[in-house]
C-alpha cells in the first residue's frame, strides 16, 4: 500500500499561503530532503487551491535546468480534489472523480510510490479524519508574515499524531515529522 505523505511549509505564525518566503532558507540542505521526497513520490495530490498555485508557478519554469525541480512537477501524476475544476491544463493533473475519502483510498490501495501532498486545508482534514494521512512533515520556517494561519479554513476535527523525527537545518528550518496515532 502506498504512503499518503503531507508536506508542508509553515511560519512561527501559522501561514502557508504564498510561500515565497520559503526562498531565503530554501539551502542545500533543505533542497536534498526536498529531492528524496519528491523521488519516493510518484504522484502528488492537491486541493483546488494548491492546484491554483502550483500550476502557474511550476508550469512556467525552466525543466531542463534540474535545479529548479520543474522536470518533476510537470511530469508526475498530479491528482486534484475539486468539485468545480473540470479541465485541468497542467500536464498529467486528473481531477479526482466522486467521494474525496474513497478516491484517495482507492490511490493509495495501488502498486506505486508515495503520494505527496503539499498545503494544509480541507483535503487535509478530511483524509487526516478518514485514517488516510500516514505522516505530516512540517517545514517550519524562522519568520513571521502575517497573514491567515493555517487553522482559519480547516473545519473542527481532532486528530492526534507522535513525533517520529526532526531534523535541523543550518538555516533554523525545523523539519517535524508526525505519525498518526490510532486511537
Amino acid at each position: 500500500m502506498r504512503k499518503l505523505i503531507n508536506s508542508t511549509y509553515i511560519t512561527l505564525d501559522g501561514v502557508i499561503e504564498n510561500p515565497m518566503w520559503t526562498m531565503p532558507y530554501f539551502d542545500d540542505e533543505a533542497g536534498a530532503l526536498a529531492g528524496s521526497q519528491t523521488q519516493a513520490a510518484d504522484a502528488v495530490l492537491m486541493g483546488r487551491a494548491t492546484y491554483d498555485g502550483m500550476f502557474p508557478a511550476w508550469s512556467s519554469r525552466d525543466e531542463n535546468d534540474p535545479t529548479t525541480g520543474a522536470a518533476y512537477f510537470n511530469s508526475v501524476k498530479k491528482y486534484v480534489a475539486s468539485t468545480t475544476l473540470t479541465n485541468p491544463e497542467w500536464r498529467n493533473a486528473e481531477v479526482l472523480q466522486g467521494d474525496l475519502v474513497e478516491a484517495v483510498a482507492a490511490l493509495k490501495a495501488q502498486e506505486g510510490g508515495d503520494i505527496i501532498q503539499y498545503g494544509l486545508g480541507s483535503v487535509s482534514a478530511q483524509l487526516i479524519t478518514a485514517g488516510l494521512v500516514d505522516e505530516v512533515r512540517l517545514w517550519i520556517h524562522p519568520v513571521f508574515v502575517g497573514g491567515p494561519s493555517v487553522t482559519a479554513p480547516l473545519p473542527d476535527f481532532t486528530a492526534t499524531f507522535s513525533l517520529v523525527d526532526t531534523q535541523v537545518f543550518k538555516s533554523g528550518v525545523i523539519i517535524a515529522s508526525y505519525k498518526p496515532v490510532n486511537d
